[in-house]
């Protein structure tokens, strides 16, 4: 099968390329956005293509002759809410039947309600923007799938761990650094997913019949607390468990006027005015953002790390509900290939490698 990866430079992208590309014997056609990106999938023998997952024609050039396309690529959350229209129409112009589509469990809310699944309704109004562009991604998708007579799955891991995801890698910073927190103890539930799994989902999603489509939540199979994976987590990087501040009560979040100046010059119309602002111009007004940004107070001696609280981290470990993959079970016949506790290890000897910390065997 010829297979194209949008986002082939993803953490998802990039394995879902190799494991294709090295095991299962797939055609696999790599598209990234920038040249930076080619550097993962040029290690393999395989065609690449330098192709922005807004840019349609671009993309149906790529996917001619393709069996299926997976869309694994990020973005801002007004590029997130773009790029399904533009990956469908492509695959419609390109004669590509089928799409698999990453979405994320955020769709229902970092604090999803209990009982929640695949036909509960979503959650558009929640305090994340990237959680509420989320959803109106996989809403597009579904509808431009519809519209353009089109087969489309959409998974919804959790929380992405293993080699290359960015979520792990900065828990285990925190972790070395003395950042780390838990809040009331780490006794809510972490929805996580490690990366083989949501690769095998993808796999599930290629061999399931047409009828089969629609979105589908992916997991580990095992119910996880936020204080086993930082206490397991901790122990393998050899972190002392008292160095995890323990929160019983959470700063307040509130959207500073740098925030929505950020959000406002993402727009697709700012963006596309912003090659012909002078540059001085915009020099000019990226120093009076970064002006606004509050300093910290040389004067003052450190009193050790303070934790590093994050209001998506704040609100994950408020989460109550450990989500299921039931239904992709019983439609697509999905089973985690991977456990939770062999994909930690896993994580921590990919950090481990990223850090520098290898040794050649003698």
């Amino acid at each position: 099968m010829k297979l194209a990866i949008v986002g082939a430079s993803s953490a998802v992208g990039a394995r879902a390329t190799e494991r294709f590309h090295l095991v299962d014997g797939h055609e696999v056609l790599a598209l990234v956005r920038a040249p930076a990106g080619l550097a993962l999938p040029s290690r393999f023998n395989l065609e690449t293509r330098l192709a922005d997952p807004l840019d349609t024609d671009a993309m149906a050039r790529a996917f001619s002759g393709c069996a299926a396309v997976l869309h694994t690529a990020n973005g801002d959350p007004a590029q997130l809410e773009r790029m399904p229209a533009a990956l469908c129409l492509a695959a419609r112009a390109a004669g590509v039947h089928r799409l698999i589509y990453l979405s994320s469990a955020l769709v229902h809310g970092p604090t999803p309600p209990a009982g929640a699944d695949e036909t509960s309704p979503l959650a558009p109004h929640q305090p994340l923007e990237l959680g509420r562009a989320r959803v109106r991604a996989e809403q597009k998708f579904f509808a431009e799938c519809q519209r353009q007579g089109l087969v489309g799955f959409a998974l919804r891991p959790g929380w992405i761990y293993g080699p290359r995801s960015p979520w792990f890698g900065e828990i285990a910073a925190d972790l070395i650094a003395g950042r780390a927190w838990l809040y009331e103890g780490g006794r809510n539930h972490c929805n996580a997913t490690y990366v083989d799994n949501v690769v095998h989902a993808i796999t599930c999603c290629l061999q399931a019949p047409d009828n089969a489509a629609g979105p589908y939540l992916i997991g580990d199979g095992e119910p996880l607390l936020w204080e086993r994976l930082y206490r397991e987590l901790a122990a393998q990087l050899d972190v002392p468990w008292s160095t995890v501040q323990q929160i019983s009560q959470l700063p307040a979040f509130k959207r500073s006027w740098r925030d929505r100046a950020g959000q406002a010059a993402a727009h697709p119309f700012l963006q596309r005015l912003l090659p012909l602002v002078p540059h001085r111009l915009k020099r000019g007004a990226k120093a009076v953002i970064d002006a606004g940004a509050p300093r910290s107070d040389s004067w003052s001696l450190p009193n050790g790390p303070r934790p590093h609280i994050t209001q998506e981290m704040a609100l994950a470990q408020q989460c109550t509900w450990s989500l299921s993959h039931r239904r992709a079970t019983e439609q697509l016949d999905y089973h985690p290939i991977v456990t939770y506790p062999e994909g930690l290890e896993r994580s921590v000897a990919w950090w481990r490698f990223a850090q520098g910390e290898f040794s050649l065997a003698a």
